[in-house]
């Protein structure tokens, strides 16, 4: 069976959406296949971001945010947006099966000592795996 495709939508693409596809491209890549994106790009993904999945033996320090238009045209099982503001501006992909929403608060605007601002980082990490992995798997048992 051939690798389900997610998109994961952020409005930056540099924290959130960018944990979720090294997450996912690692915990469930004989499933999936996850690419992330933006509408409004930053120039860099977050250190903090790339540090927090480090942590958990997932390497991600290749990646680049990217634009939305980037993959319109392109196919996918689903597209996930992590960021309330990315769902408002996500636009509809044609064939798509399924759009989800499920909302984290951004990592980038904690505040505190770099290892109280980490803990948000690891804190929004684990959220993200312990729901968007469950969601994954629920697509993939609807579909057997």
């Amino acid at each position: 069976m051939p690798l389900r495709r997610v998109l994961v939508v952020c409005t930056g693409n540099s924290c959130r959406s960018q944990m979720a596809e090294a997450i996912i491209n690692t915990k469930r890549s004989d499933q999936w296949q996850a690419f992330s994106a933006g509408s409004h790009p930053e120039h860099a993904v977050n250190p903090n971001a790339l540090a927090v999945l480090a942590e958990i033996g997932i390497r991600h320090d290749y990646a680049r945010p990217q634009h939305i238009n980037e993959y319109i045209g392109q196919e996918f099982d689903l597209v996930l947006t992590v960021c309330d503001q990315a769902a408002e501006v996500c636009p509809v992909w044609p064939g798509q099966a399924r759009r989800e929403h499920l909302g984290f608060p951004d990592p980038a605007k904690a505040t505190g000592t770099p290892e109280a601002v980490l803990a948000v980082y690891r804190q929004v990490r684990d959220n993200i795996e312990s729901r968007v992995l469950p969601l994954l798997d629920a697509i993939v048992n609807e579909g057997t």
